[in-house]
């Protein structure tokens, strides 16, 4: 139902209702039966025991458990714990991120009025919200939150602030006037009050049209609900990987099993042998470095200012393609600032934003001293009286010193507010005003009649002023006369030409005009209307305003374009605005398309995929449009991320890959649905999260490159072994003894590696490239190879020399195969080769390499663990073949591929 295009008194026909005495109190109970309360729905809630075992179903999961399992059998309790411990750890953590999501619709019940002042037998009364039902007459004042969508009956310059849901932080002016206009959206329906918004200035009644879920809250809890959580990019790799590791490793364990067995070997021995290799195959600590990896990385984004609510969000950030971002408080600091000031011809410009009352005035580029500029004295002073906002200092503490900072913030309407720092700015205030002028009387602001005006009296002479603001076009139709030159002139048909030229020239600047006029009037003169004062006035001049982009947004952005992110600007403000802010922060290019809600309304989903990839701004939207630009940007295939702040952002936010709310101005229902947060409400954190997201990638990439090459190595050198008919390279405590120390701490240390110096000029990953992509399945295979090819040569050499010393051989090889993986770790700290980074860079990782040095050496050289480890202590003429074949797997590599790249470029020199 189209509400705004209905006359009063056929609203109160179809509600059924009664203006002058309100609803009996049995008519509403009975409504309130039928209809149902006025709350929103939530959706069913999985119990918590349920919700804690579904944690546990994951297939890597499964396999950590067989693994533990496993490592119970063969007596290694303290890898059992581990492993026991990781899953429960894993558990958890996923049980609280999703009892935390849970709380979405909650927040979002949260913003309905817990009392509603209705008017029920002729009485005003007040009952709780949950009980109004469709055709209560309600009561609206300043500082009210209304609890039902209502159509507005009666305005007394009532205004509301409806940023929760339109996104526009400027309270809308509500009138009783019939709109016409086909669709209008939430933010043109002037009277119309919405669930969730908040009164900021007048007051006013209306009749409630809507309740419940019905209301344009309820539709978007209804979005919030039926918005599906999508799985990251990072997840689905590790299940593909998971399976794959499985099938590989037990296929292999079977097969050297199975040789062993043939060649003659203990079946028993090597039974043990083959498990042990499975729990070496299957690298149980994968997802605990992956959540350690991704901590590491919430971590650091906490010192960011960005708080990570799930841990995968910062790496499918990483990988994100798209950038939704809402304008108002995202790329704008959601203060409006007056920038220009236009009288008589002349135009000024002022420096400083928000609520901070610092800045120079410049004219023609030059800064001046405004005390010479008596007109533009004039037009800030006459702003600053004809308002009721106050500039506050208050004094915060920042920091963990617990200093004082020095914060401002406005008391009273952003518009008024902007014209009070425009006039702090030239030294004027309202206070110091109010010594030399008294106000006499105030005629309040009104959206029919669009101005507001006072009656002061100067002290000094007793002379008294009428002095008006509002809309540039009322107050010119109202003016005979203009200020021009600093002189008093007849507002000609050319001088109103000029008037109207400074007015569109201001507004295709993304600026919203406020004009200035004022009349001298005698001591003895009453006036009893507004339109006996609002004339014959005296045209000053404009205050021209807008909501200023955050000054580090630009940088960023061109910084997410170059790393292949493209940025996408989605606000409810009017196209002429978002087209020169988009164009400020260099969002839109040259040839890049605009969109508004009207037109997007009209397409599908299908529609909107076909044009989407070439739209840069969508302006005048709706939640509902939101969603559809999500879904259409993930249908080509993109990793689409939602910043938002507002009730009507959080079902794009929980739809999107990952969904990004602003931790300052963001509403709970905003944060509640997003997987990060930015408690500085700051574009530019999303830079640095993207940098991070894509770091955490790479060093979980370099555990996989690790762990794998690794685990190759010890698989093949014991099938080699067994294909060649030699005795056993490694026995079962040998090989988990390996796993112990080459999986743990050199792999954690991987994860706190730092970024490479190219991390932010690759494109974004293609969202369904393998883990193994860009070499890496090769890059694991080679050097798994040879480091089971070192190992084996190091045994054979060894058993060849002393053929009755089987223990002193097998001592040889586990040294050869630990010390060719902790030599190999420092070679996947890059995608280039091993002498493409400072080793000691990563300090952790350093001191991890010689702790499992270490650890290694405790079993070979403490007489007590020998026997356990069926090893022997080695002499310099040994450990020289230990280091000299252990380096062999990633120097002769890395060598081989230096040589490579430099005959590529030689090639390519050739040719150019």
């Amino acid at each position: 139902m189209k509400w705004y295009e209905r006359e009063i008194h056929d609203v109160e026909e179809m509600t059924h209702s009664h203006f002058s005495q309100g609803l009996s109190e049995e008519e509403a109970e009975q409504r309130l039966k039928r209809l149902g309360q006025n709350k929103l729905d939530e959706a069913d809630s999985v119990p918590a025991f349920f919700l804690f075992l579904a944690q546990f179903k994951d297939f890597m999961v499964i396999v950590l458990l067989v693994a533990t399992l496993i490592s119970g059998l063969l007596g290694e309790y303290i890898d059992a714990i581990t492993i026991i411990f990781i899953v429960l750890l894993n558990g958890i953590l996923g049980f609280i991120q999703e009892r935390k999501a849970e709380k979405s619709l909650a927040a979002l019940k949260e913003l309905s009025a817990p009392q509603i002042t209705v008017l029920r037998d002729g009485e005003w009364i007040k009952v709780p919200s949950s009980d109004v039902v469709v055709g209560d007459i309600v009561k609206l004042a300043s500082g009210d939150r209304v609890g039902a969508d209502v159509r507005i009956i009666e305005s007394k310059g009532l205004r509301i602030e409806e940023s929760a849901l339109t996104g526009e932080s400027v309270p809308v002016h509500k009138t009783e006037d019939v709109l016409s206009g086909e669709d209008l959206s939430i933010g043109d329906q002037e009277n119309m009050a919405f669930m969730g918004t908040m009164v900021t200035q007048g007051s006013g009644t209306g009749v409630i049209v809507a309740t419940g879920m019905k209301t344009e809250m309820g539709k978007i809890a209804h979005l919030l609900q039926s918005a599906e959580t999508m799985v990251t990019p990072l997840q689905r790799k590790l299940e593909q990987l998971g399976k794959v590791l499985i099938l590989v490793a037990l296929f292999l364990t079977a097969l050297v099993v199975i040789i062993g067995v043939y060649q003659g070997h203990d079946a028993y021995t090597m039974f043990l042998a083959g498990v042990s290799l499975a729990v070496a195959a299957i690298p149980e600590g994968l997802p605990a470095i992956v959540t350690v990896a991704l901590a590491l990385g919430v971590q650091r984004m906490i010192k960011r200012k960005a708080i990570v609510r799930k841990l995968p969000a910062v790496e499918t950030l990483g990988c994100a393609s798209v950038i939704c971002s809402d304008k108002t408080g995202t790329l704008t600091q959601n203060k409006m600032t007056v920038t220009k000031l236009w009288s008589g011809g002349t135009t000024w410009e002022v420096s400083g934003t928000g609520y901070v009352p610092q800045g120079d005035f410049f004219k023609g580029g030059k800064k001046l001293n405004v005390e010479t500029e008596k007109t533009l004295l004039q037009l800030l002073t006459f702003g600053a009286l004809c308002n009721n906002a106050k500039v506050v200092q208050n004094e915060v503490k920042d920091g963990f010193l617990s200093k004082t900072k020095t914060e401002y913030t406005i008391a009273g309407d952003p518009t008024e507010g902007a014209l009070a720092v425009s006039a702090h700015k030239a030294g004027i205030s309202r206070d110091t005003m109010l010594n030399e002028y008294e106000i006499i009387e105030e005629f309040p602001f009104e959206s029919t009649r669009k101005m507001m005006s006072v009656i002061v009296e100067r002290k000094q002479d007793g002379k008294r002023f009428v002095v008006t603001k509002g809309a540039p076009d009322v107050l010119l139709s109202r003016s005979d006369r203009i200020l021009w030159n600093e002189r008093l002139e007849t507002l000609s048909k050319q001088k109103n030409g000029y008037v109207t030229e400074a007015i569109d020239h201001l507004a295709s600047q993304a600026l919203r005009t406020i004009a200035i006029a004022y009349k001298e009037i005698g001591r003895n003169v009453s006036y009893k209307s507004e339109d006996a004062v609002e004339c014959n006035l005296t045209f000053i001049g404009l205050q021209g305003m807008m909501d200023p982009p955050r000054p580090e947004v630009k940088d960023s952005i061109i910084e997410c374009r170059q790393a292949g992110i493209k940025t996408i600007m989605i606000t409810g403000d009017h196209l002429i605005t978002a087209q020169a802010i988009a164009k400020q922060l260099q969002i839109l290019p040259e040839h890049g398309k605009i969109m508004d809600g009207n037109t997007l309304a009209k397409m599908s989903v299908k529609d909107l995929e076909g044009v989407v990839d070439d739209i840069y701004v969508y302006a005048r939207v709706s939640p509902e449009h939101k969603l559809k630009i999500v879904k259409a940007l993930q249908a080509k295939g993109h990793i689409v991320a939602m910043t938002g702040d507002g009730v009507n952002d959080a079902p794009a936010i929980k739809a999107a890959n990952i969904g990004v709310a602003m931790g300052v101005t963001g509403t709970d229902v905003a944060k509640e649905s997003s997987s990060l947060v930015l408690s500085d409400d700051n574009f530019a954190t999303i830079k640095a999260a993207i940098k991070e997201g894509r770091n955490i990638y790479d060093n979980i990439r370099k555990f996989i490159r690790y762990m794998l090459a690794s685990n190759v190595g010890e698989i093949l050198v014991m099938l080699f072994a067994m294909m060649l008919g030699m005795p056993l390279p490694l026995v079962a405590i040998q090989i988990l003894w390996i796993n112990l120390v080459t999986d743990g701490l050199p792999a954690m240390a991987l994860g706190l590696d730092q970024a490479e110096d190219d991390v932010m000029k690759r494109k974004p990953r293609h969202p369904m490239e393998s883990v193994f992509a860009r070499g890496l399945a090769w890059k694991i295979i080679s050097r798994g190879f040879m480091i089971g090819v070192v190992t084996l040569i190091a045994f054979w050499i060894t058993l060849s020399q002393n053929p009755d010393e089987l223990i002193r051989a097998q001592s040889v090889a586990f040294a050869t195969l630990v010390m060719a993986q902790l030599i190999h770790v420092f070679d996947c700290r890059s995608e280039h080769s091993v002498f493409h980074r400072n080793p000691f860079q990563n300090i952790y990782l350093v001191l991890a390499v010689l702790s499992s040095t270490a650890l290694m050496l405790v079993v070979m050289y403490f007489p007590p663990l020998q026997p356990v480890f069926h090893t022997v202590g080695l002499d310099v003429r040994e450990w020289l073949l230990v280091l000299g074949l252990a380096s062999v797997p990633t120097v002769a590599l890395a060598g081989f591929q230096i040589f490579n790249r430099g005959k590529n470029k030689t090639v390519l020199s050739i040719k150019s």
